[in-house]
């Protein structure tokens, strides 16, 4: 097969402020492959704060490749690269199984609100447009602040919505506690509260994870299928967030969730049509009963958000 690839950089409608900074421009690279008939598309969304390889070592590795790769290549791929894996196996995918060209309507989303008092506005929009879900960030503000923003939060939102809470590692031991206690105590249904410490804290959230009524989910700590099959061996069965864009192989991913038999949300690292329809595709064979997080289209808009056809995208590079 003929491989290709093409960078591009996009610029959020506005910063997305998470415990990890602000984040105000994603690079990512598309990948087109070809064969006598068939063109492929997949995407290489690296998030190096996250987890995976930076934008320049996926860059400099698809440089390196070869004019022509076969499926031997792609599985040599070394899972240091793991959204590299990812965006060439999904190609690949999609040009043998036709794995991007069904649409998955039936997955419910999950909406990304804005941090802070900005939420209190943006959920109605989502609300509008059918979301009946939604994800905050937490450990951006001091405690007590975002505290009296979320109790605004739950009083505002219908009681028949779902709400996700997501701390990106940024909280304390202490803080911890605190959000659980005040999420425990809510009406609103708290489906859970994401990674409220960092990684290396892996035996304090499990310990967290018996000690509160409100479910924990891993996230940060199972970046990549190494970390998620790591803390499966380690005895987390709570809820595993994953990023498939950045996890690695799809074709090992699917055999871990199938053996496993996780409870896991698929969720987005803000990819492009392309790579967010090639997670959907996995989210729909392995966890269609939670909503997926990739409610996230309303932070672009640029002719990468919405094309006719991932060829126009492509063109459009």
């Amino acid at each position: 097969m003929k491989v290709e690839f093409r960078h591009y950089h996009r610029h959020f409608e506005r910063p997305l402020q998470t415990s990890h900074g602000s984040w105000k421009v994603r690079d990512g690279i598309i990948l087109r492959l070809t064969d006598e008939t068939k063109v492929g598309f997949g995407e290489i969304a690296p998030l190096r704060w996250f987890g995976s390889e930076s934008f320049g070592q996926a860059l400099d590795f698809c440089h390196q490749l070869p004019a022509e790769i076969d499926l031997e290549t792609i599985a040599a791929i070394p899972v240091e690269l793991p959204a590299c894996q990812f965006g060439l196996e999904s190609a690949w995918e999609d040009i043998v199984r036709g794995s991007l060209t069904e649409i998955q309507p039936s997955l419910a989303r999950s909406g990304l609100l804005p941090t802070g008092e900005a939420a209190l506005q943006s959920w109605q929009d989502l609300w509008h447009q059918g979301y009946r879900t939604f994800k905050w960030k937490l450990g951006v503000a001091p405690l007590q602040d975002e505290i009296l923003v979320f109790k605004r939060l739950i009083q505002a939102i219908p009681t028949v919505a779902k709400l996700r809470l997501d701390a990106n590692g940024g909280l304390s031991y202490p803080e911890a506690c605190e959000w659980l206690q005040v999420c425990d105590q809510c009406e609103l249904g708290i489906e859970f509260l994401e990674q409220p410490l960092s990684p290396a804290e892996f035996d304090a959230m499990r310990q967290l994870s018996t000690q509160y009524s409100t479910p924990l989910a891993l996230d940060e700590s199972v970046a990549t299928l190494l970390q998620l099959e790591d803390c499966y061996q380690r005895g987390w069965r709570s809820i595993f967030v994953i990023k498939p864009a950045i996890a690695g192989s799809p074709s090992q991913l699917r055999q871990f969730c199938h053996a496993q038999k996780i409870d896991a949300v698929f969720s987005s690292v803000f990819e492009t049509a392309i790579g967010r329809q090639a997670g959907l595709k996995l989210a729909a064979e392995l966890c269609p009963n939670r909503a997926v997080g990739f409610g996230i289209d309303h932070w672009f808009n640029d002719q990468l958000e919405q094309p006719a056809t991932f060829e126009q995208l492509w063109h459009s590079l």
